[in-house]
This record gives C-alpha cells, sequence and structure tokens, in this order.
C-alpha cells in the first residue's frame, strides 16, 4: 500500500485548497521538529510536507488521487489526457524545511516567539523564558487551527496575525531574512530518474522528450508558481547502461534553495534476440544434433532489420560460438567503428533415438 496524503494531513478526500493549506498549516505547526521533540518528529514533520506539496498542486493531486503514491511516482498518466502525462514523474525533494518556510515566507515562525535559544529569547521586545513554555504548549495544542492564537491574545500584537506573525513584525523579518537568505542559499541534491532505452534506440541514436512538473520563483522572489517543461534528452549512439545525463538547476525552486539538478540515467531494456555485453551484442542461436554434426547454414537477425547467411561446416560442440565483427553497437566514442555480433550456439537434443537408428550411430561415431 502507497502513502495516503489524506489520512497524514488529517482531511478527507474531497477537501479544497483552503483546507489542504489550513491542515498543512496546523499539522506542520505541531510536528516541526524545533517545536516537538518526540523521536519521529522529523519524520512525520518530513512525511507531512510531502503531502502537502502532492495536495496542494492540482496536477500531482489528480494522478495521485487516479494512481496513488506508485502511480505518482513511477509514471502513469491520468484520465485527462494530458499531453506528456504518460511520462510524468514526481519525486518529493527530500527537504521538508525548505516547503516550511516557503509556506511561511522564507522564515521560521519559531524564531519570533522562543528563538534559537529555546530556555531564554527576546524578540519585537517580548522576552520569554523556559518556566512559560508548558502553558503555552498546552494552549497551542488545544487550538490546533491557530497555534500561534494564544500569542496574539495575549500581547494583542497590531495588524492582526498573518500566518501567525504580526504583520508589521514580518515584513520587517522578511527584508532581513531575504537578505540572510542570500548567503545560505544552498543547491537540493540531484534528483535522479532512470531511463530505459532499447539496443536499437542505442544503435541508432535517438532523442526523448520527458515532462517534469516543478515549482519556480516568481519575479518578487517569494511567491511561487508550478510550470511544465519538456527536457529533450538526447541519446547518442553506443551509450552505455549507466551513462548519465544532467539538466542543471532545472528542479524546484523555493526562496531558500539553488534548484536541484535533474539527472537521467541510462537503463538498457530487455531485448526479444540480443543480449548487450558492452559494445557487442550476443544471439542466442538453436539447432539441432544433426545440424550439430552434420553442417548446416543458420540465419542470424541484426539490430539494423537485415539477415546475415552464416554457414557452419565443421561440427558444432557445446559452447561454441562465431563472431561476426563490426555487426554490434557502435563505440561510444567512436560511432562510426562498430563492436560485434556474438553467435552462441544451443543445441537440440532428441528425446528418443530408435534402436534401429542407436545401432548405427554406436557403428560410426568413434570410441572418444
Amino acid at each position: 500500500m502507497g502513502k495516503d496524503y489524506y489520512k497524514t494531513l488529517g482531511i478527507p478526500k474531497g477537501s479544497n485548497e483552503e483546507e489542504i493549506k489550513k491542515a498543512y498549516r496546523r499539522m506542520a505547526l505541531r510536528f516541526h521538529p524545533d517545536k516537538n521533540k518526540d523521536a519521529n518528529a522529523e519524520d512525520k514533520f518530513k512525511e507531512i510536507a510531502e503531502a502537502y506539496e502532492v495536495l496542494s498542486d492540482p496536477k500531482k493531486r489528480v494522478i495521485y488521487d487516479q494512481l496513488g503514491e506508485e502511480g505518482l511516482k513511477t509514471g502513469g498518466s491520468s484520465s485527462s489526457g494530458t499531453p506528456g502525462s504518460s511520462t510524468y514523474h514526481y519525486t518529493f525533494h527530500g527537504d521538508p524545511h525548505a516547503t516550511f518556510a516557503s509556506f511561511f515566507g522564507g522564515s521560521n515562525p519559531f524564531d519570533m516567539f522562543f528563538g534559537s535559544n529555546r530556555n531564554h529569547s527576546r524578540s519585537n521586545g517580548f522576552a520569554f523564558h523556559n518556566d512559560h513554555s508548558n502553558d503555552m504548549e498546552q494552549d497551542m495544542d488545544m487550538e490546533e487551527d491557530d497555534p500561534f492564537a494564544h500569542f496574539g491574545r495575549q500581547f494583542g500584537f497590531p495588524g492582526g496575525m498573518n500566518n501567525g506573525f504580526p504583520a508589521e513584525g514580518r515584513r520587517r523579518r522578511g527584508v532581513q531574512s531575504e537578505r540572510l537568505g542570500a548567503s545560505r542559499k544552498h543547491q537540493d541534491p540531484p534528483v535522479i530518474h532512470e531511463l530505459k532505452v532499447s539496443l536499437e534506440e542505442i544503435f541508432h541514436g535517438c532523442t526523448k522528450r520527458m515532462k517534469i512538473t516543478r515549482r519556480r520563483l516568481n519575479p518578487d522572489g517569494r511567491s511561487m508558481r508550478t510550470e511544465d517543461k519538456i527536457l529533450n534528452i538526447i541519446i547518442k549512439k553506443g551509450w552505455k547502461e549507466g551513462t548519465k545525463i544532467t539538466f542543471p538547476k532545472e528542479g524546484d525552486e523555493t526562496p531558500e534553495n539553488i534548484p536541484a539538478d535533474i539527472a537521467f540515467v541510462l537503463k538498457d531494456k530487455g531485448h526479444a534476440h540480443f543480449k548487450r555485453d558492452g559494445s557487442n551484442i550476443i544471439y542466442n542461436c538453436k539447432i539441432s544434433l544433426k545440424e550439430a554434426l552434420c553442417g548446416c547454414t543458420v540465419t542470424i537477425p541484426t539490430l539494423d532489420n537485415r539477415v546475415i547467411s552464416l554457414p557452419c561446416h565443421e561440427i558444432i560442440k557445446p559452447g561454441t560460438a562465431k563472431r561476426l565483427r563490426g555487426e554490434g553497437l557502435p563505440f561510444p566514442k567512436s560511432p562510426s567503428q562498430r563492436g560485434d555480433l556474438i553467435v552462441e550456439f544451443s543445441i537440440r537434443f532428441p528425446d528418443r533415438i530408435p534402436p534401429q537408428s542407436r545401432e548405427i550411430i554406436r557403428q560410426h561415431l568413434p570410441q572418444s
């Protein structure tokens, strides 16, 4: 069973956008590691961020509702028929703090009330001491819809509360946060996808088009938008399995990060006739015992849809292999040259031999 994002946020499946935001705000504040010291708080905080990333994005949510977590992450298409959706893959960027910072405008709301030192901190002229923290925790837990309502009532901040911040204070902190954020930005880890290619695609070379959906900063440098982009992945002749194609900084962008690189790693698809061995390809040719002993001519297919006649006049023993030079895959560094097509023989033995034939074979075959 995949993850139930609705259950993670504690909302029913039909919830609207505002209910999803409200649920994320409540759950993220409750399980933020700066507030919640339970051993599993960090993991829960990450699950909440991933659930919000999916359910707050209409395109991801449609695919998730129809195909579940596995369909969303391994690639699937929604019934909406969106062009390119058959190649859609989603991978959580892995940084729940970036999601939290984006939602709350780039600041940590706990710094205002608790500061980096939880025992004694000062913000906007108000001092908070650890001996009152239990009362605050209880009040915040009781008022799940607005965990900062306690502070708004107690101190009567002017201008109202915006996501738990006094409006004026939040604007002042936002300027400071932008200045500090510019020097603190770090790049997210690469997002890596497996890209399956056929031997024919490696033989001829090809271009694959992959649609990605990502978040991008708006010109104001704080708010974000979701956009689609088509990445053209050029597969050159002869490229080996494991080759990595990287698109720099094409991942999600937030006020707190440098977008991750998106990379695709080549993986060979299985083939009906051939196995790959570097730049060589191997073909398994089945012949009868009679053909192995008496000689034959076999037909060998190639990757470019030709057929080669291969005469075999000598006795074919188990394990015999023949090499057709230059009929394999192009060399990656020298595409005009090619590896070999190796023909391995499998000999089919009869299930039984009539007594008369057995006697003839016994008389004519050598003893050793």
